[in-house]
């Protein structure tokens, strides 16, 4: 059996209901050794880009070149996978957890989930814990 079917053997009615392949933004981003990674299009991504660096690290790699840069996406940090429609965000959690990332999740899929993120108060806050991070580190 390969490691493709033991992991869709796992993917049971359990693993589905208790959100094992989900993570929030609120808890990525709180998330310590965290990573957002936007597997969208080029020409989405040319449209909209996604900087969130007072929240998180944001990495670019569209679904097509994940088997070649797959060495780029860090394999002890949660990554959240983001896409709008979510489709290709569970081709792309099926592939890495196949390939042995246990700490990739699927994101929410909507660009809401991620303008909500910037609201004058929710930054506000996002600055100051990271600042109260960074501060706690050193």
């Amino acid at each position: 059996m390969n490691e493709l079917d033991m992991l869709l053997q796992g993917m049971t009615f359990d693993f589905f209901g208790t959100g094992k392949h989900k993570i929030e933004m609120e808890t990525l981003l709180s998330s310590q050794n965290a990573l957002l990674l936007d597997v969208r299009s080029r020409q989405e991504w040319e449209s909209v880009q996604i900087r969130l660096e007072n929240h998180i690290s944001v990495l670019w790699i569209p679904i097509e070149d994940i088997p070649a840069r797959c060495g780029e996406i860090p394999r002890d940090a949660t990554v959240g996978l983001f896409c709008p429609a979510g489709v290709r965000s569970a081709i792309a959690y099926l592939y890495l957890r196949a390939l042995g990332y246990e700490h990739v999740r699927i994101a929410p899929s909507s660009y809401d989930a991620l303008t909500n993120l910037l609201l004058p108060g929710k930054l506000m806050k996002a600055i100051r814990e990271r600042a109260a991070k960074s501060a706690g580190m050193q």
